[in-house]
């Protein structure tokens, strides 16, 4: 044996874990402090490989129920506090992903400063918020976590106090405690409404200040001011794939409830500004435009006389006050004082506020120009408008066609629709398409989904006369596997205005491509709507088209690797469809957090895209736990939002380094790759009869279903074959039980029956593609550990086949993991990357005992006892376990 493996601590962890066991002790007792002291020392012991460390009693046994679920709550939030430490220190953060790295990069590949304007002005970089239920940590946890964050950058900064008088040593402390006395676990399920509430704690606390700081950083480093291409977005409240609870009245209430957060900013700075610029026109020269705005504030207050810029401001205030009352129908939190008429629309604010600044720096030599708030609150502007984020619409196809078919029936149009072939189906879309008029009859009474669909569309289309266009953008048709799917959408967009051949801004239409022959289908299917009379104006029009791809249903089809090179090889394809039509390609990646979902370092991810798909287009969905991992503070949401703009620029306008024919020599051999990966992970889990039982049985995915953490259904339909799960479920589960087969099932197979190895150790040095998929591959086997699964697989006991199916899927594993190793040069997962290994080495300790004692509880949960400490203990190792592993959902 080899000496003790040292798992290394960054000062932060060792004092908030301090604190944390003194607050057990003091708040637990002293039997419980002994107990968790005991088995997280004997954990750690076993796990750092020290001698004789396997023998010793790990302690759990010792644990009463009321004992256990204290301990878990322990070992719970030592996770959380350790991600929070290291997020502080930036283990996650990649020092190359700046823009200002990308800046001095691409300039010193003969690429200026203009040329990266110029993309930027075309350019769209989205992060957006959906409500995919993988975040297991209730929000007040989460907000009593972030205040901690906060605590600690005072404690960086040497203050010894907080504003409020505080000493910052007691507030850490007390916030430690909060913690430990807040229930973890929510009692009620999320309603849609949460949802949309807890996005908005983002949008507003962290989006709606981080980002115009940002472009002011972007502007110093560029040399001139960028357009606003970074936007922000969301599915809350407008994603009803699935989830009967998202209704025309949660669209209304997201966008309504995101308006009055940004007015409600917009009113409060144009405040702060009322009381900073005390400029009089006795003491500098005052342009007409802004005496003009002056008088027509209706501000007569002598006091303010020779102060044209407050007077100015103050007229500014009335109407976003009106303009709050017209959106919201309600009155501003606080009220103006003046009358004034609302704003038709955000450049109309915007240009009011431009003829400020413009007077600022028109005297004194521009000394004034772009005075911080002002050009701050200008850039707010720009990106936010009045809707803070975009809502995406998102709908089943098989939803669209049942509906379609009812509108043309009651019609008169067509009696069957769903019985009409494909060629048939576009021929009579098409005619529909050449008439603006809409097939549903007001005075009929439509079924319920029917009714649910069209109340969407008009809803939406309100809010977009409301709003303006850019609140609502694009209507996703999930499942998209035909021309009919996208244009069922559009006769259906008519309905309510959303789309009309006349209209120059109409909704943009997206096909979500997810399965691996959804994939393979997209560039036909692409070619095919291009090439309509009735489209080709419209998207030339726009200038650019949006096509979404499915990370977690691809996996869940056709396993980890063929999906990845499944969705790579179908952006190349979609590459030069685009091109014949003249069209910039926006791709939108439906990512999750686990690599399973087209999880892990979304820089790595995007520079790894396809030569010509970025094009400085590109939309990422942020979901469940990630957000706040990489949202819930405002340092952490700025070094993400700098990560994936940066990697949008080089993506887009970095040279290719490799020839052709090498291109083509590493696709034959990432063919080949997932040809074998794809047959190794069909004929396990969907080839091998009892698979199904096996999963369900082996791991917590009954269990999970109890977890209260989103509005919508863990499946679509009520079945319980794999095909109608959901992926994030799915994948959760699997990670759960410590296999992670998602993210690495089926590639140990390809790799051994892969003749060239070297060609392999190339790729690995020179394609990003392969490089970052097997450094997500990596960290995913890094979390596994295939001793547990084998106490998880115990549980299946009872499943025919059940020894069989383990031993295959361990030694799946086994066969990924020398290969990895074999292909990156190490003798270790992890060698070449010290700060994650040691980051994962940290858990592993925390984590086992959290896997057996959720091992025992599902024992005796499934055997039937009713004991609700046991339910809980369950439902609260789910929670830890998750926290722990930070991407599993």
């Amino acid at each position: 044996m080899g000496p003790p493996i040292q798992i290394s601590q960054n000062p932060d962890i060792r004092y908030l874990g301090r604190i944390l066991g003194d607050v057990i002790r003091a708040y637990g007792g002293d039997k419980l402090f002994r107990q968790t002291e005991y088995i997280r020392s004997s954990s750690v012991d076993r796990h750092r490989g020290i001698a004789g460390a396997e023998a010793i009693d790990p302690g759990l046994d010792a644990l009463g129920l009321d004992d256990t679920i204290a301990f878990v709550r322990g070992f719970m939030l030592f996770s959380m506090l350790a991600n929070l430490a290291e997020d502080r220190q930036g283990v996650a953060a990649e020092p190359e992903a700046t823009v200002a790295a990308a800046i001095e990069k691409l300039k010193g590949e003969g690429i200026d400063g203009d040329a990266i304007a110029a993309l930027l002005g075309a350019s769209l970089v989205a992060p957006v918020l959906t409500a995919h239920p993988t975040e297991v940590r209730r929000k007040s946890v989460l907000d009593h976590k972030n205040r901690v964050a906060e605590l600690m950058r005072l404690r960086d900064a040497g203050i010894d106090e907080t504003p409020e008088g505080d000493v910052i040593e007691e507030a850490i402390r007390r916030q430690v405690i909060l913690l430990w006395q807040t229930r973890p676990l929510r009692t009620q399920k999320l309603f849609v409404a949460d949802e949309i509430d807890n996005a908005l704690t983002y949008l507003r606390d962290v989006f709606l200040p981080v980002v115009p700081k940002l472009y002011a950083r972007w502007e110093k480093e560029l040399g001139q001011r960028p357009a606003s291409f970074l936007r922000v977005g969301s599915w809350i409240g407008g994603d009803r794939d699935g989830n009967p609870f998202v209704t025309a009245e949660t669209l209304r209430q997201a966008t309504s409830r995101n308006a009055a957060a940004v007015l409600g900013h917009y009113i409060d700075q144009v405040h702060a500004l009322g009381a900073e610029l005390s400029v009089s026109s006795s003491l500098a020269t005052v342009p007409e435009a802004v005496e003009a705005l002056a008088e027509a504030s209706g501000d007569g207050a002598a006091s303010r006389g020779d102060e044209p810029y407050r007077r100015a401001l103050s007229g500014i205030y009335a109407r976003l006050s009106a303009t709050y009352v017209a959106i919201t129908g309600k009155a501003p939190p606080r009220p103006a004082p003046l009358k004034g008429e609302a704003y038709a629309a955000p450049a109309d604010f915007r240009r009011d506020l431009l003829t400020i600044a413009a007077g600022l720096s028109s005297s004194g030599k521009g000394q004034f120009a772009g005075i911080g708030a002002l050009g701050r609150l200008i850039r707010a502007v720009e990106v936010f408008g009045f809707h803070l984020a975009t809502l995406d619409m998102r709908q089943n196809s098989a939803v669209h066609e049942r509906v379609l078919a009812e509108l043309l029936r009651v019609s008169g149009v067509e009696a069957d629709y769903a019985a009409l072939g494909e060629e048939a189906r576009v021929a009579l879309l098409r005619r529909e398409l050449g008439v603006n008029r809409p097939l549903a009859a007001p005075w009929h009474e439509w079924s319920e989904e029917t009714a649910g669909e069209l109340a969407i569309v008009h809803a939406a289309a309100s809010v977009r006369a409301k709003l303006g266009s850019d609140a609502i953008v694009q209507w996703i048709i999930s499942k998209a596997e035909s021309l009919s799917d996208l244009l069922e959408v559009h006769v259906l967009a008519r309905e309510g205005g959303l789309w009309s051949s006349e209209s120059s801004d109409n909704l943009m239409v997206v096909p979500l491509f997810e399965t691996i022959a959804d994939l393979d289908d997209a560039p036909a299917i692409m070619t095919a709507y291009f090439a309509l009379p009735e489209i080709a104006p419209h998207v030339a029009a726009r200038g650019h088209q949006e096509v979404m791809i499915g990370y977690s249903d691809s996996n869940k089809d056709g396993g980890y690797l063929t999906s990845t090179w499944g969705l790579h090889q179908a952006s190349a394809a979609l590459t030069p469809v685009f091109e014949a039509a003249d069209t910039a390609m926006q791709l939108f990646h439906g990512r999750g957090g686990a690599v399973g979902r087209g999880g892990g370092s979304a820089f790595a991810a995007i520079r790894a895209q396809p030569a010509g798909t970025v094009q400085g287009r590109i939309r990422i969905t942020e979901q469940g736990e990630v957000i706040a991992a990489k949202y819930g503070t405002i340092d952490g949401a700025a070094t993400n939002i700098e990560a994936m703009v940066s990697a949008s620029l080089l993506a887009s306008l970095e040279p290719e380094a490799k020839s052709d024919a090498d291109a083509a020599r590493f696709a034959e051999a990432m063919d080949a790759l997932s040809d074998t990966a794809f047959a190794a992970y069909r004929g396990l889990v969907y080839d091998t009869p009892a698979f199904r039982d096996f999963f369900r049985a082996m791991t917590p995915i009954a269990e999970i279903a109890g977890l209260k953490i989103g509005s919508r259904p863990s499946s679509r339909t009520k079945s319980t074959a794999i095909e109608d799960l959901r992926a994030i479920p799915w994948v959760f589960s699997w990670a759960q039980a410590r296999t992670m087969l998602p993210g690495w099932y089926g590639t140990g197979e390809a790799f051994a029956g892969f003749g060239d190895k070297a060609l392999l150790t190339d790729m690995a040095q020179s394609r990003p593609f392969f490089a970052a998929l097997l450094d997500n591959m990596e960290m995913v086997l890094a979390k596994s550990d295939m001793g547990i699964a084998a106490r998880y697989a115990e549980l299946a006991g009872h499943v025919d086949g059940q020894a069989e199916i383990f031993t295959r899927i361990r030694d799946g594993w086994n066969r990924a993991h020398d290969g990895l190793l074999d292909i990156t040069g190490q003798t270790r997962l992890l060698e070449k990357n010290s700060a994650l290994e040691a980051s994962i080495r940290l858990r592993l300790p925390y984590i086992e005992p959290l896997n057996l004692l959720q091992i025992e509880l599902m024992k005796r949960h499934r055997a039937g006892e009713t004991d609700p400490r046991i339910a809980e203990g369950i439902q609260l190792t789910i929670n830890a376990i998750a926290t722990a592993l930070r991407n599993s959902g």
